[in-house]
């Protein structure tokens, strides 16, 4: 199956193919934004944003009048143990959040599915990315704690550390805009109707339609 990529992503792969086809090492020079542009058939802007976000994970070193440089092996090995890519965060929770739903409706109590209510309020009344990421953040958790399964609130917890990044938040804020806060706004108001009506399927389905979208707005992934 062929998947449709968005520019950012096309950007990122082709950053990641340079690397590996022409064997670059910890301090050798990338390709200028110009001929990396030209390449992956993207704008200058998409790339010069994408290595912002490596410069800020520790991936690659700028300097400027000279270029960008894979960084120093020992901050990329570091960042790269830490923190997990875009796309591996999303498998995860393509995963194991809309599995553990049919728990959420079978536990969650009143008090459960009024902070979910709380939450809806808050993304709705979102006025940047910023925030919309914080009440959203705060809505998935709710779900986790409405299991009162310690260890499945562990694992919600880890993903929401997955997510304290700079490249996540980048991907967010750039692709954040009024049409899809709606559409998300909805598609959370959709979960939370099933967990309250106490429609596990329901549930689950709705939150995987809600990730699947996610994951395609942030790496133009139609899988």
């Amino acid at each position: 199956m062929t998947l449709a990529v968005g520019p950012t992503a096309a950007a990122l792969r082709h950053i990641e193919a340079v690397v590996a086809e022409r064997q670059l090492g910890p301090g050798d020079k990338l390709p200028t934004e110009r001929e990396l542009a030209a390449e992956a058939g993207v704008s200058r802007a998409v790339v010069r944003s994408v290595l912002e976000d490596l410069e800020h994970r520790g991936t690659v070193v700028r300097y400027v009048g000279r270029g960008t440089f894979l960084a120093p092996r020992e901050s990329a090995a570091a960042e790269t143990a830490n923190h997990p890519s875009p796309s591996e965060i999303m498998s995860s929770r393509l995963i194991l959040e809309p599995e553990l739903l049919p728990l959420a409706v079978a536990a969650a109590t009143r008090d459960d599915i009024e902070e979910m209510r709380r939450c809806l309020r808050g993304g709705d009344g979102a006025r940047s990315s910023e925030e919309f990421e914080r009440w959203d953040t705060a809505l998935h958790h709710s779900f986790a704690l409405a299991t009162h399964n310690i260890v499945l609130i562990g694992v919600s917890q880890l993903l929401i550390d997955s997510r304290q990044q700079p490249i996540w938040g980048g991907l967010k804020k750039r692709t954040f805009n009024p049409e899809l806060h709606r559409e998300y706004c909805g598609e959370h108001e959709d979960i939370v109707d099933a967990i309250a009506d106490r429609d596990p399927d329901s549930a689950r389905t709705a939150m995987r339609v809600h990730l699947r979208h996610v994951r395609t707005t942030l790496l133009g992934d139609n899988a």
